[in-house]
Parts: structure tokens; sequence; C-alpha cells
């Protein structure tokens, strides 16, 4: 299936007052990857809710933790699509600081309407994510 790197930095506003990435904030980082991911086939959510009325919400997530990033440290997030059905999303999210594994996610993904109802995805947008 298909994969996607995005890479950010960490900022003084990403930590705790020892310089350590608070927990939380990777789950930032890896739906920035995730809009990166898509935006990357020519869809962004504005686009997905505007032409499709639809949304790309988060289903559920699994984080394991392995080593703490720190200010400064510049992460690269590969972020591979494991499997499309019609209304879903499975992806595996991992985040490096230089070649070092220090996260890894296991992201399950849904696409629904405005009144929060599962809707199938458009066939284009599950072709670019499959190809």
């Amino acid at each position: 299936m298909k994969k996607f790197k995005s890479s950010f930095n960490v900022y003084y506003e990403d930590t705790d007052a020892g310089g350590v990435v608070y927990y939380a904030n990777y789950l930032k980082f890896i739906e920035r990857a995730r809009t990166d991911a898509i935006a990357s086939v020519n869809f962004t959510n504005s686009n997905l809710k505007e032409n499709y009325g639809i949304y790309i919400i988060v289903k559920s997530c699994n984080l394991n933790f392995i080593k703490s990033s720190r200010l400064e440290d510049k992460l690269d997030i590969f972020s591979e699509i494991i499997e499309v059905k019609n209304v879903s999303i499975k992806m595996k999210q991992d985040i490096f600081v230089k070649d070092n594994l220090i996260l890894t996610a296991d992201v399950h993904l849904a696409t629904i309407n405005k009144d929060g109802k599962p809707t199938k995805m458009p066939e284009k947008l599950k072709e670019q994510l499959t190809k």
C-alpha cells in the first residue's frame, strides 16, 4: 500500500518544563502527518467536506511510546496505509528522530457525514490511497 513521509521540528510549546515532548503532542504530530498524506494525493479536509460532504475522523488509536523526543529534535513521521475499505482506513505511523524509532501508532480512521453517520469515501480518494 501507499507510504508517506512528513517532517516536523519540536518547538518549545511542544515540551514540558524539562524540554521533553509532552506525550499528548504526539497525537498532534501524527494528525499533521495524516493531513499531509491526504493532501499529497490531492485531497484536503476542507475539499472532502465541501465537495463530498464527508469528514475523516479517528475511530481508534493505539500508541506505543518507545523513547522521548526533545526540544529542537526533527521528527520524521512515516505513515503507511494498511487497509482501505468503503468507510474506513487503517494506518501505521512511525516517528523517528534521526534513525531511532521513538513511537509507533496504529490508527483506524472512519469517514462520516455531517450528521456523524458512516459514509462511503469517494472512489477517487480510495484509488489514490491504494495505488
